[in-house]
């Protein structure tokens, strides 16, 4: 598939169904495509798609499964716009958190891959079911230990405004959790005594409704 160049052209290509609730449609929306009058299209749409089925069917449709619906609140950014991203960030641009685009390829970047070749996807969601019952410090963890026992992901980061976090899928699996919410900083990643076996005492409950 071409990089759409027409509305008709980008309509067909937020038509493509990505699993069984989700369209690339979802996740072309960008604050800062908004704001500087960018569009916001990946450069090479089937690797986008192909990256984005992956982030859609294993790890953003079993969540919803669990706790009904989740709410993109960010997800896929060009290269372009995710480059802008990085140099307001770095000139002090309050909001612009975006990391360097070598570091968000296979990331926010769908349509780019690693610097190892690999292809991944980055989705920043909330989880309203979650954080209507969840609201006290660290509860946050609940969710994240959840996701780590049960799927597949690479990277988890949260983030303080309604326990937002960034999901990863990515062809090969670093199975990190960071945060920005206390405790802030790493929370697992290999290696740590506290990475392998069930977690189940910090999550048990969580699927109660």
């Amino acid at each position: 598939m071409r990089k759409p160049q027409s509305v008709d052209a980008l309509s067909n290509f937020g038509r493509v169904r990505l699993s069984r609730s989700f369209f690339m449609r979802d996740f072309l929306y960008s604050e800062i495509a908004q704001i500087h009058g960018l569009p916001n299209i990946p450069d090479d749409p089937d690797l986008a798609i192909a990256a984005g089925t992956r982030l859609c069917e294993e790890l953003l449709e079993p969540l919803q499964d669990a706790f009904g619906r989740i709410a993109v609140r960010g997800s896929l950014r060009s290269a372009e716009v995710n480059g802008l991203g990085n140099q307001m960030m770095r000139k002090g641009g309050k909001g612009y958190n975006c990391s360097m685009n070598e570091s968000s390829a296979a990331g926010h970047i769908w349509d780019r891959r690693d610097a190892l070749g690999f292809m991944g996807a980055t989705a920043c969601v909330i989880v309203p079911g979650f954080i209507d019952r969840y609201r006290e410090p660290g509860d946050w963890q609940k969710l994240a230990w959840w996701i780590h026992d049960h799927l597949n992901y690479s990277s988890l980061c949260f983030f303080p405004i309604n326990w937002a976090f960034n999901i990863t899928w990515h062809e090969m699996p670093v199975r990190r959790i960071d945060s920005f919410v206390a405790p802030r900083g790493c929370l697992t990643k290999p290696g740590m005594a506290n990475h392998e076996g069930s977690h189940e005492e910090h999550w048990a409950g969580i699927m109660e409704r």
